[in-house]
């Protein structure tokens, strides 16, 4: 088996986008936490990085709750003026930024998976094993299920797979543009930037399983079994339609 990409936790204990439901930094510590103890049961052997853009340190809740896992913690102060007006895609964007800067651990890789903060992924090892290289993400199609055109509609930035160097070439400088008058989001530009690259097989071919808890909402994703089959479907549809088949991965 191919090695484990380490993975970057994109934390905010302090929420600067206003916009947001989960505001209570206990809360948010507390889903931060839960989160890496389902990653934990998921990819016990896997290395993460968990970074805080708010200046928060887990290194010692880290080291009393995960005392054998290994985890780099890493804390710095984004800008909260320039998160009002970009918004929260902003601060994830510099996050990582930060992160690819100042991670030993990502410094010796060449790979890695991103999942932002409060959430997990129930099918990551199947995730890993659909690698191509260079970038693989789940995305959004609507009218997947009526006799309305389909259309890609964003890239899914909550989790995905990245070659190194190609995040750094395509993705680093993403979050620049977005909000403010733009009306742009992450997604948006994400999948722009993954069109303008002319990028084919870029999408998982199943579903990547995202649970836990959105910032946005404050709630769990609605995750049973009927959802999930309906989510494989209309991958299954898309994927099937002439005009988005390149896009899809195919081991």
């Amino acid at each position: 088996m191919h090695n484990l990409p380490p993975i970057i936790l994109t934390s905010s204990v302090i929420a600067m986008d206003q916009s947001v439901h989960l505001k209570d930094e206990k809360l948010r510590i507390f889903h931060t936490l839960e989160s890496i103890k389902k990653w934990l049961n998921i990819s016990p052997k896997n290395k993460y990085v968990l970074c805080d853009g708010s200046g928060f340190d887990f290194s010692s809740l880290v080291a009393e709750h995960f005392p054998n896992a290994n985890i780099e913690c890493l804390s710095f102060n984004n800008d909260p003026a320039l998160i009002k007006i970009h918004g929260k895609g902003f601060g994830e964007g510099e996050i990582i930024r930060y992160a690819l800067g100042h991670s030993e651990t990502l410094h010796e890789s060449q790979w890695f998976a991103k999942c932002t903060a409060k959430l997990w992924v129930d099918n990551f090892l199947g995730c890993t094993e659909k690698w191509d290289g260079r970038f693989l993400c789940q995305a959004f199609f609507s009218n997947a299920f009526s006799l309305k055109k389909s259309r890609l509609e964003y890239i899914d930035t909550r989790f995905y797979l990245v070659e190194k160097q190609f995040y750094q070439k395509y993705f680093l400088n993403a979050h620049i543009d977005i909000g403010g008058g733009s009306g742009i989001s992450i997604e948006d530009k994400f999948l722009d930037i993954a069109r303008g690259a002319q990028l084919e097989g870029f999408i998982f071919s199943t579903p990547p399983v995202v649970c836990g808890v959105g910032g946005g909402s404050g709630k769990y994703y609605k995750n049973s079994s009927i959802r999930r089959i309906k989510e494989r479907l209309r991958s299954w549809i898309v994927s099937h339609h002439s005009k988005f088949q390149s896009l899809f991965y195919r081991p």
